[in-house]
């Protein structure tokens, strides 16, 4: 006869049997393997109980790896500079790293490519534009840069040499000095370097509203080399001495009308930085701007070590080198050579004419501005 007691233990290890069978099937599930979970029944026979499905493991899509950086970016990822441009080139033959530019400001060093047998024709906005060599569209350092994105290509131009030399550009270079509000002009001998400031406004009118192409002076010397098509509708802007009249009243002329010129500054005369971002500043020597012991300018009485000390001295202030207006318009071999040994390319005279290929870069001649000049008198001069 069974007890109570025992009937007790025995329900007892049939609940155990039954919770560890549970208990198994769940470790089996969990391991991605189907399990039949195996139970008592009540009376102590096996019972199937309902089969239990396999998990599959995951699948795990692996992370791709990161695009690389093109040099552009590369570039633009060590700036925070909300106005930085990275400009890249593009174009035949054309294998140049990409230059960081600013926005608003003008293109600074864009590179001049030289090929053999052919000739570098300048860089444009879209490739289309550089195949038609449309003078307006061209880019250079007179023109404010201007990118989508923080990233801007230009696409380089070519021509032939054939084609560069039937061109037959011959280069103006307008030398202006001091300015008037006067119409009737100034009194004295200096009277015709006194321009009416309304005629110089109309003589920038007249080259911005006809589309003339204003080079760098980079840009003039791969002219003369043979390496640089220029179209005949260029022209060279400048100004002698940086005198207050210029600064004050032609100046800011320049600037609204977005015209690359320069000032030529006689840097012991005056250390001011540029008047706007169109204007750039340029050696008219350090202290050589007065008469040497033969009555003519320093420039031909000093030997080409004193010349190259000033000129040195004047580029240290101005931050540039390139070119120099010789005072008075006085130079001589040994005058040349002292812009040669202060690492000087350009000079410029006061010789009337135009520059061309193969100019002489240490005399590059000039069209003379003066008093009562009228735009029909610059239309004739510079077409």
């Amino acid at each position: 006869m069974v007890t109570r007691a025992q009937r007790r233990r025995a329900a007892r290890r049939l609940r155990l049997r039954r919770t560890v069978a549970v208990v198994v099937a769940a470790v089996l599930v969990a391991g991605g393997v189907t399990a039949v979970a195996v139970t008592r029944g009540a009376l102590g026979t096996p019972a199937v109980e309902a089969e239990q499905p396999a998990t599959a493991t995951p699948t795990r899509t692996p992370t791709p790896p990161p695009t690389p950086l093109t040099p552009a970016q590369k570039l633009l990822s060590t700036t925070r500079d909300p106005r930085a441009c990275v400009v890249s080139f593009a174009g035949d033959g054309i294998a140049i790293e990409p230059q960081m530019q600013t926005q608003e400001a003008r293109y600074e060093a864009l590179p001049l490519p030289r090929a053999d047998g052919r000739v570098f024709a300048g860089w444009y906005s879209t490739a289309a534009e550089a195949e038609s060599l449309e003078v307006p569209a061209r880019v250079n350092g007179a023109d404010l840069v201007a990118c989508s994105a923080r990233e801007k290509t230009l696409y380089a131009a070519w021509t032939t040499p054939e084609a560069n030399v039937a061109e037959d550009a011959g280069i103006p270079i307008l030398m202006y000095h001091q300015f008037t509000r006067k119409p009737e002009g100034e009194e004295g001998w200096l009277r015709g370097n006194y321009a009416f400031v309304d005629d110089f406004d109309a003589h920038m009118a007249y080259i911005q509203e006809s589309g003339f192409y204003l080079p760098t002076w980079d840009e003039v010397s791969a002219f003369i080399d043979g390496a640089l098509y220029l179209p005949k509708r260029s022209v060279v802007i400048t100004d002698d001495d940086a005198d207050s009249s210029w600064l004050e009243l032609a100046a800011p002329i320049v600037d609204r009308r977005q015209l690359l010129t320069t000032s030529f500054v006689i840097t012991s005369a005056r250390t001011e930085s540029t008047p706007n971002r169109f204007v750039l500043q340029r050696s008219h020597t350090h202290d050589m701007h007065r008469a040497g012991a033969n009555g003519r300018g320093r420039m031909v009485n000093d030997d080409a070590d004193t010349i190259a000390a000033d000129l040195s001295q004047s580029a240290a202030i101005l931050g540039a080198k390139e070119v120099v207006a010789y005072p008075f318009g006085h130079h001589d071999d040994t005058t040349k050579e002292g812009l040669r040994r202060a690492g000087f390319e350009l000079g410029r005279t006061v010789e009337p004419g135009y520059v061309r290929i193969g100019t002489d870069k240490l005399a590059l001649p000039v069209i003379r501005v003066n008093y009562g000049m009228t735009v029909d008198d610059l239309r004739d001069a510079i077409g």
